[in-house]
């Protein structure tokens, strides 16, 4: 299992990263103003770091109390990265509508475009991160 800084650097450099690029992107694709989209990034940021921590911290221990180990083959990280973001995607849709000044619906349209950006983003973050810090859990269980 990891260790509670290793969650740490992983759900904050997970953020960092990911602020730096959506916010600039989200301002762009639709017209919005950076600093709009950067406080609404924040806002996020804040949120699904919290949300990372625990839902990690709980995924690797369902798997390794299911498995015996933390290894996540691919299906298994299609599908804790869209765990992940439909949690999240429930709970920021009225914060999104609240700071954007929207109405749900366009709220929901920005919620699914930044959630569809995170899902691939953090398919791809957790693989690198997993190849950079390895968890000492993660080999494989023996086939049987």
């Amino acid at each position: 299992m990891r260790t509670t800084a290793d969650r740490i650097r992983q759900a904050v450099s997970f953020e960092v990263v990911g602020l730096l690029i959506s916010a600039p992107l989200a301002a762009f694709v639709f017209g919005y103003s950076l600093e709009k989209t950067g406080v609404l990034g924040l806002i996020g940021a804040t949120l699904a770091t919290t949300w990372n921590y625990l839902f990690n911290l709980g995924f690797d221990h369902t798997l390794k109390r299911l498995t015996g180990s933390t290894h996540k083959s691919v299906k298994l990280r299609l599908l804790h990265a869209v765990c992940f973001e439909a949690g999240l995607l429930i709970v920021f849709l009225p914060i999104i509508a609240w700071w954007m000044e929207i109405k749900l619906i366009d709220a929901l349209l920005l919620d699914i475009s930044f959630s569809l950006f995170y899902l691939v983003y953090a398919f791809v973050f957790t693989w690198c991160y997993d190849t950079l810090f390895p968890d000492p859990d993660s080999t494989p269980p023996p086939a049987h």
